[in-house]
């Protein structure tokens, strides 16, 4: 932190903070950034600067799913998509430390990872269909979207819910974004097909856009430093770097976790 707002309390120059911008503040890719106080949190103080720079986008995510959305609670059983990827890999360590028992779909190529972060059934996507072998689930985290946020509605037992962060956006995003009422309305026509399709089957669907939060992310920092959650990063590149960085990602060439852009030029 270089500079603080002179109404600012509880921030001085020099405190190394991590952060997730808000909604339509641009600067996740520039040298300087200037952010509301109510965004930030001091950075866990048991991961490199280059650590925290992967937490808050998916930390954030998953707690607005896992605690805010879903209550998940000992017992429940929890399905998480994509479990290799950034919010998966992080989800499922919330999940396992709220105590639920957690599946995931990965490739083969990350299984070993995935049981490692404490997945307790892995489905490989490669070789099995996961709604064929997977019942009875409390909520399914979905970042597929398309026919596989059709195919989880079907894993979850009566009541349960299933969350998407891909889409399709229904009238609660209208809200969350404060937008007027005919947008919800839109929203909801946007994801109809969805939310008759768990109608029918007498389940729950939302969508989630995460919003920046500086008092969850204090929450999280403490799971990070008591060894709770840890970040799992694919590759680290150094800032001049960054639109290679960026169509590392776009490619699909990430293999687990997050891509990091740092400052420091011998990063990678």
């Amino acid at each position: 932190m270089t500079r603080v707002g002179s109404a600012v309390r509880g921030f001085e120059v020099g405190d190394e903070v991590y952060a997730r911008p808000r909604d339509l503040r641009i600067g996740g890719f520039a040298e300087f950034i200037a952010i509301d106080q109510g965004d930030v949190a001091p950075k866990p103080a048991s991961l490199t600067l280059q650590e925290a720079a992967a937490v808050p986008l998916v930390a954030l995510a998953a707690w607005q799913v896992l605690v805010d959305r879903a209550a998940v609670k000992p017992g429940q059983k929890v399905l998480i998509h994509a479990g290799a990827g950034g919010l998966g890999s992080t989800a499922i360590q919330l999940a396992k430390h709220l105590g639920a028992t957690v599946a995931t779909t990965a490739g083969t190529d990350s299984e070993k990872l995935v049981r490692d972060l404490g997945a307790d059934v892995v489905v490989d996507y490669t070789r099995e269909d996961f709604s064929k072998v997977l019942s009875g689930y409390d909520l399914v985290l979905d970042s597929v979207g398309g026919a596989n946020l059709e195919k989880s509605l079907t894993v979850l037992k009566p009541g349960g819910l299933a969350v998407s962060v891909v889409g399709p956006p229904d009238a609660g995003f209208a809200e969350q974004l404060g937008a007027p009422s005919f947008m919800g309305l839109i929203m909801n026509i946007l994801s109809r097909k969805v939310r008759k399709q768990a109608k029918s089957l007498g389940v729950r669907y939302r969508f989630l856009f995460m919003q920046a939060n500086g008092s969850q992310l204090r929450t999280l920092a403490a799971l990070y430093d008591s060894g709770k959650l840890r970040p799992v990063i694919d590759r680290t590149f150094p800032f001049d770097r960054t639109l290679e960085a960026m169509a590392y990602v776009e490619q699909g060439r990430t293999k687990a976790g997050k891509v990091v852009v740092s400052m420091e030029p011998d990063s990678e």
